[in-house]
């Protein structure tokens, strides 16, 4: 680190923490974390001695980066295990019964639909989580031919619990 980098750092110091409170809330994460992802964007740029010509144009910069890819990635990610957690002993009765039932409803629909649908859905929804390769060969099929043989049973599987689940309404409109 050069001389002039400590300096640096303390006068961006500031503008990064203001920076990253304002972009934190719409991004869904910690100003912290933001402005911890941002410090070590600058502190690696600064090791490849490619610090940025304008210092603080950059650090805006980055910091918008950070929070759009905070927010894709919040977009992407599912909580693991939702409905298993509702299911376990402490749960209450009445949320292990509604799952039980979706599950049933699921499993019924599965059954119900066409040609090798069946078979391909009952194995994707096995809990060991079989590989696509495990998946093909147990169906005898080729790995290349079952994404496109996912999509299609998943379709038909959509249309018949559309047709079974009534779609909400929206709010405050009366039938």
């Amino acid at each position: 680190m050069t001389d002039a980098e400590p300096h640096l750092l303390r006068t961006l110091a500031p503008l990064l923490a203001a920076e990253s409170q304002a972009e934190a809330a719409a991004a869904g994460v910690e100003p912290d974390d933001l402005e911890q992802a941002v410090w070590l964007k600058l502190l690696e740029r600064l090791q490849e001695d490619d610090a940025p010509e304008r210092p603080a144009d950059w650090l805006r910069r980055a910091v918008r980066g950070e929070a759009r890819r905070a927010r894709r990635t919040a977009l992407r990610e599912r909580p693991y295990g939702g409905e298993a957690a509702a299911a376990e002993p402490h749960a209450s009765p009445e949320r292990s019964a509604l799952v039980a039932e979706r599950r049933r409803a699921l499993r019924a629909a599965v059954g119900r639909t066409p040609g090798h649908c069946p078979r391909l859905l009952t194995a994707m929804l096995d809990p060991a989580d079989p590989t696509y390769r495990e998946i093909a060969g147990e169906l005898g099929i080729s790995q290349g031919s079952l994404g496109p043989m996912r999509s299609r049973c998943l379709g038909c599987l959509r249309r018949m619990l559309a047709a079974e689940v009534p779609a909400p309404r929206p709010m405050g409109r009366v039938r």
